[in-house]
Parts: C-alpha cells; sequence; structure tokens
C-alpha cells in the first residue's frame, strides 16, 4: 500500500518501520502535531473520540506518545503515518533519513 512520490527512501529499512526506528526523536521532535492529528482522523487511522483524547493533553510529548498507542494496529496504520509526517513535517524526516 506504501507508494513513495518523492525521493525519500522506504518506511521499511529491515525489519523496523521507520516510524519504529525513529519513535523517540520523532516524540521529542515533531511540533505539527493539530495537523498530524487532523490527517490521521480523515485517513481513519485515528476515531473522533481518540483525536479528542489526544488534542485535550497538555504536552506535544505526551500526545505524540498516543499517536504511538495507535500505531500498534499494524504497517498499514504506519505507512499512513509516515506519508504524513513526510508533508507534515518534511525537515525533520530528511534529518532523520540522512543519519539512516
Amino acid at each position: 500500500m506504501f507508494k513513495s512520490s518523492q525521493s525519500f527512501s522506504s518506511p521499511l529499512s529491515s525489519d523496523e518501520h521507520f516510524v519504529d526506528k525513529h519513535k523517540l526523536e520523532l516524540i521529542r521532535r515533531v511540533t505539527n502535531i493539530a495537523s498530524i492529528l487532523d490527517e490521521l482522523l480523515v485517513k481513519k487511522v485515528i476515531d473522533d473520540e481518540k483525536w479528542e483524547e489526544i488534542r485535550k493533553m497538555s504536552t506535544p510529548n505526551a500526545k505524540m506518545r498516543e499517536v504511538y498507542t495507535c500505531m500498534r494496529a499494524g504497517d498499514e496504520c504506519k505507512n499512513i503515518f509516515f506519508e504524513i509526517l513526510k508533508r507534515q513535517e518534511k525537515f525533520l524526516i530528511e534529518d532523520l533519513q540522512k543519519k539512516e
């Protein structure tokens, strides 16, 4: 289901997904959480209740940790999350990919 429209590397490197491999950095460094949550809602990765719950959290780190609880559903959700991150946090994703 993953399709790359840009010159980014695949989110699947070895056996570990990109969003799993860089979980700590993403939790610390993602800033555009509101837009990411909106896209996760539209793409049906999260529902209205989860969207509301995460939006009410007080810190960006807490919000990102909670987003990660939704990624337990599997690689399809992780691929959607990765695509959203590439659009919403382009420079962060590029920076993390350079470190691989």
